[in-house]
């Protein structure tokens, strides 16, 4: 046991060591140090950004309002036996809308023109009276108050025949109120009774709604400074081309026209109201939907434009996008303006002649060495290439 606790330890140890130190050295295959060294640059699809001549523009909140209301009201009372329209259809002005059970204001009538054929027949009398006393009163057969009372006796059936062809006309009026007609042309709305159902009685009863959608308002905001750059071309002074975006942030294809400023500032906000006119044979757009109006008013020089494509949005909903620097991948974040039919306006985070990625963001992140494509998509336009 002593003779085995003096050999040496150092002469054992030694290989193996060596054999540990070169399987040390030798780099694993799974190291992603050495697998992203040996991965090639991923391509992707980049534009330059360029300096462009925009339209310059307000973008104000706004919602769409009928250009006209009408309130399908029952003027009489009664049951109603028929509804002869299609709920969500277009109806023209005088078209039948609902029908009233007739036979009431039917019977009224019929009483009203006996009322009036019974007068006509006094004052037939009452006039050969008169015509009678006349005669006599020439030939001094009659009295003078005879005569008089004759006269004053035609005129009171005069009178009697004139109020009962009032009353008549007022119950024909009430039978033809029995049919319920629209009274503008556009989309009516759901039925809001049915047959059956008792209206009329005691209040002028609500049965449905007609609007007219086209074309079709969008009123809409505007700080009280910018107005006075709006109220030219509201009054026709200035031409002005006016966009809308719709809620989903699809533009609208048809421009429409300013039609007017409020005169006077809401005291709560400093706003002015404003309402333009857009087109809307399709019915596309529908009251009460918000949307965003665009007015242009003049142009901005050296504006920096990227496609849509290259926007990306933070989970915050911030706008940012990836720029190659010395082929590495920066992500930046962008203060955006209007979207253009050219792409979206920078205000800031880039400048002219940076290269921004449009295409191939599902194999890139921030850091990464990329191998840039020039775009065939599409491209960044500026006004000096619009036709």
């Amino acid at each position: 046991m002593r003779a085995l606790r003096r050999l040496p330890v150092v002469p054992i140890l030694t290989p193996c060591l060596v054999v540990l130190t070169l399987f040390g050295c030798k780099p694993s295959a799974t190291d992603p140090a050495s697998a992203g060294a040996e991965a090639p640059p991923v391509e992707v699809s980049t534009v330059t950004a360029a300096a462009a001549t925009v339209p310059r523009t307000f973008d104000l909140p706004g919602r769409l309002a009928s250009t006209r209301v009408a309130e399908v009201r029952a003027q009489v009372s009664g049951i109603i036996q028929e509804r002869t329209f299609e709920e969500g259809s277009l109806v023209r002005k005088g078209d039948v809308l609902f029908r009233i059970d007739p036979a009431v204001f039917r019977a009224e009538a019929d009483a009203r023109a006996a009322a009036l054929a019974r007068a006509e027949a006094s004052r037939v009398q009452a006039l050969k009276q008169s015509e009678r006393t006349e005669t006599l009163l020439e030939r001094q057969a009659a009295s003078t108050a005879q005569h008089d009372i004759a006269v004053a006796t035609l005129r009171q059936a005069e009178a009697d025949v004139a109020s009962a062809k009032a009353q008549l006309a007022r119950a024909r009026i009430d039978l033809d109120y029995a049919t319920v007609r629209a009274p503008i042309a556009g989309r009516i709305g759901r039925a809001l009774v049915t047959e059956g159902a008792l209206v009329g009685q005691g209040e002028a009863t609500k049965l449905a709604l007609i609007q007219q959608i086209d074309p079709i308002f969008a009123d809409f905001n505007a700080a009280a400074a910018d107005p006075s750059a709006l109220s030219d071309r509201a009054a026709g002074r200035e031409e002005s081309e006016v966009r809308l975006v719709q809620a989903d942030g699809s533009p609208y294809p048809v421009a429409g026209r300013l039609l007017f400023t409020d005169v006077s500032v809401d005291p709560g906000t400093g706003q002015v109201s404003l309402r333009a006119t857009f087109p809307n044979p399709q019915a596309a757009l529908l009251p009460g939907t918000y949307v965003r109006v665009r007015v242009a008013h003049g142009v901005k020089a050296d504006a920096v434009v990227v496609p849509a494509q290259a926007i990306q949005r933070s989970s915050a909903g911030e706008a940012q996008a990836y720029v190659v620097d010395d082929g590495k991948l920066a992500l930046r974040p962008l203060r955006t303006g209007a979207l253009t039919d050219d792409g979206w306006i920078v205000e800031e985070g880039l400048k002219v002649g940076e290269t921004v990625v449009v295409e191939g963001f599902q194999k890139i992140q921030p850091g990464m060495a990329v191998d840039p494509v020039a775009w065939n998509g599409g491209r960044t336009a500026s006004a000096a290439e619009r036709p």
